[in-house]
C-alpha cells in the first residue's frame, strides 16, 4: 500500500503535460496570433521606454537639466502609438483598402512639404521633420506604412484572371521609386533602405518573376552602393566599416565604442542603469546604438531576449499570413513582417559590426517619436489581420471574444467569402474585357469558407510551401519558374 501511495504522485506528474505541450496547445487556440502580436508589441515598447530612460538620462540632465527630458517625449509618443494601435484594431478592412491610396498620396505630399524651407525643419543638415508645435512629425516614417497598405491593396486587386506582369510593376514601382527619390533628397539613406525593403517585399510576395526580381534587387543594391559613396558622411561610414582601424578616434569611434559596450556587458550585464558608455562615450546611445546599451546593462541575456522577441514576431507574421484567406491580408502581413524584421536586423547588424552604420532605428526600442508611433500603428494593423484568421472569425462570431477583446469592445471581424470575391471578379471581368496581348491565367482554385477546417493535405500545401512560404493564394503566371506545380 505504501509503495502504491508513493507511486501515485509520480504517475500524476507523468500524466501532466509539460510546458512545451501546454504552449503548443495554447498556440492552437483561435486568437493565439492576436495575443502574440499584442504581447510582442507591449514587451518591446516597455523595454524600449526603460532603455531610453537609462541611455539618455546622463546627457539629458547635462543638456536640459532633467534626466527625464527624452524619456517624457518617448512616453508621450508611446501613448500616441497606443491610441493608433487601438484605432488600427477597429478599422474595417474595406475602409483600410479604400483609404490606402488617398493616405499614400498625402504621405507623398508630406515628403514634398518637408523639403520646403520654412515648413521642414533642418537638423544636422537634413530636412526630415515638420514642426507641428507640440511635437515633430517625420513624413518618411508615415510613408512606410502607407506604401505597405496601398501596395498590398494594389497587388491584391490585380489577382483577376487577366492579371499580367505589367499589373505587378505599374504603378507600384514608379510610385516606390518616387518615394525613395524624395527621401534621398532630404537626405535620409537609412529610410531609403527601409523603403527599398518594403518595395522588394511587395514585389516578391506579389508574384514578380524570379529572374526579374533578382534584376530589380541587384539594381537596387547597386543604387544603394552609389548613394552610400556619393556623400561625404556616407562614404566615411563605408570607409570606416572596411578599415575600422584607420581612424579609431574619428569616423570609426562610434562603432568601436559600441563593441566595447557589448564586451563590457558579458553574459549577465553590469546591471540596469549601470552603463558606462552612456556617459558621453557612445554617441546616440539612446537611438541608433541602443542595442549596445542593452548588451552592456543586461548582458548577452538581454540581447538574446530582444532577438527572441523579434524571432517570435517573425513566426507570428508567418502564422498570420499563412492562415489568412484574404490575399490582401497575406500580402500586407508578409510585407510588414519583412520590413520590421529587416530593419531590426540591419540595426543589430551594424551595432555588432557586421554591417556598415546606416542609422536605421531598432523598431519600438530606439528613441524616436514618429518611428515608435507609426510602428505601433503597423503592429495594430497586423493584430487586426490576426483577428481575421478563419478560425478567429468563427470564434469571435460565436461569442468567444476573450477578456481583452471584450475590454476594448472591438468590433466583430468581417467574414471573407472567396465565392463572393470570385463572383465580384467575374462580374468585373465581364464589364472590362482583357487588353490586347494579355494572356489570361487559369481559374483560381476555390478556397474553403471561413470556419471550415481544411484537410491536412490542403493545410500543408497552402501554408508552408516547399520553396516559398508566401506564394499568394491566387494564381500567377510564373509559378513553374519558381519551382511550383499546382
Amino acid at each position: 500500500m505504501n509503495g502504491a501511495n508513493r507511486t501515485e504522485p509520480t504517475r500524476r506528474r507523468q500524466e501532466q503535460p509539460g510546458a512545451g505541450a501546454r504552449f503548443v496547445a495554447w498556440l492552437a487556440r483561435p486568437l493565439a496570433s492576436f495575443h502574440l502580436v499584442v504581447t510582442i508589441a507591449t514587451l518591446l515598447t516597455v523595454l524600449g521606454l526603460v532603455m531610453v530612460l537609462s541611455a539618455s538620462s546622463v546627457e539629458a540632465y547635462a543638456d536640459e537639466g532633467s534626466a527625464y527630458k527624452l524619456f517624457n517625449q518617448q512616453a508621450m509618443f508611446a501613448a500616441i502609438g497606443t491610441v493608433l494601435f487601438y484605432l488600427a484594431l477597429r478599422i474595417p478592412l474595406r475602409r483600410l483598402r479604400q483609404w490606402s491610396f488617398p493616405l499614400f498620396v498625402l504621405s507623398v505630399l508630406g515628403l514634398v512639404l518637408v523639403l520646403i524651407p520654412g515648413i521642414g525643419s533642418k537638423v544636422q543638415g537634413a530636412r526630415r521633420w515638420i514642426d507641428l508645435g507640440l511635437f515633430n512629425v517625420q513624413p518618411s516614417e508615415i510613408v512606410k506604412v502607407t506604401l505597405v497598405v496601398w501596395g498590398a491593396h494594389l497587388l491584391a486587386s490585380r489577382r483577376s484572371e487577366h492579371a499580367g506582369l505589367k499589373d505587378i510593376l505599374m504603378p507600384l514601382v514608379p510610385a516606390g521609386l518616387l518615394v525613395c527619390l524624395l527621401v534621398v533628397v532630404e537626405p535620409n539613406l537609412s529610410t531609403t533602405i527601409a523603403l527599398g525593403i518594403v518595395l522588394a517585399a511587395l514585389l516578391w510576395f506579389g508574384g514578380l518573376p524570379l529572374r526579374l526580381f533578382v534584376t530589380v534587387s541587384v539594381s537596387g543594391m547597386i543604387a544603394a552602393a552609389v548613394l552610400a559613396l556619393s556623400a561625404g558622411y556616407r562614404s566615411d561610414r563605408m570607409r570606416a566599416f572596411f578599415n575600422p582601424g584607420d581612424d579609431p578616434q574619428g569616423i570609426g569611434y562610434q562603432a568601436r565604442q559600441a563593441l566595447y559596450s557589448l564586451a563590457d556587458g558579458g553574459i549577465w550585464g553590469r546591471g540596469l542603469g549601470q552603463s558606462r558608455a552612456k556617459w558621453s562615450y557612445l554617441p546616440n546611445s539612446h537611438n541608433d546604438f541602443i542595442f549596445a546599451i542593452i548588451g552592456e546593462e543586461l548582458g548577452f541575456l538581454g540581447c538574446a531576449l530582444v532577438l527572441g522577441l523579434f524571432a517570435l514576431f517573425v513566426y507570428t507574421g508567418i502564422r498570420i499570413a499563412s492562415r489568412s484567406v484574404d490575399p490582401f491580408l497575406r500580402l500586407l502581413t508578409a510585407t510588414a513582417t519583412t520590413w520590421i524584421t529587416g530593419q531590426a536586423l540591419i540595426n543589430i547588424g551594424y551595432v555588432v559590426g557586421l554591417l556598415p552604420v546606416t542609422g536605421l532605428q531598432l523598431p519600438l526600442v530606439s528613441a524616436g517619436g514618429s518611428s515608435l508611433a507609426i510602428t505601433l500603428f503597423m503592429f495594430g494593423i497586423i493584430a487586426n489581420a490576426a483577428r481575421h484568421e478563419p478560425e478567429a472569425v468563427s470564434a469571435l462570431h460565436a461569442g468567444q471574444d476573450g477578456r481583452f477583446s471584450r475590454l476594448l469592445r472591438l468590433p466583430k471581424p468581417e467574414v471573407y467569402s472567396p465565392a463572393r470575391a470570385s463572383a465580384a471578379r467575374a462580374k468585373s471581368a465581364q464589364r472590362k474585357p482583357p487588353r490586347p496581348g494579355r494572356q489570361a491565367l487559369p481559374a483560381r482554385r476555390p478556397q474553403p469558407e471561413p470556419g471550415r477546417r481544411r484537410s491536412p493535405e490542403s493545410r500543408g500545401t497552402s501554408s508552408l510551401r516547399a520553396t516559398r512560404a508566401w506564394e499568394p493564394s491566387y494564381p500567377v503566371n510564373h509559378t513553374r519558374e519558381r519551382g511550383k506545380s499546382r
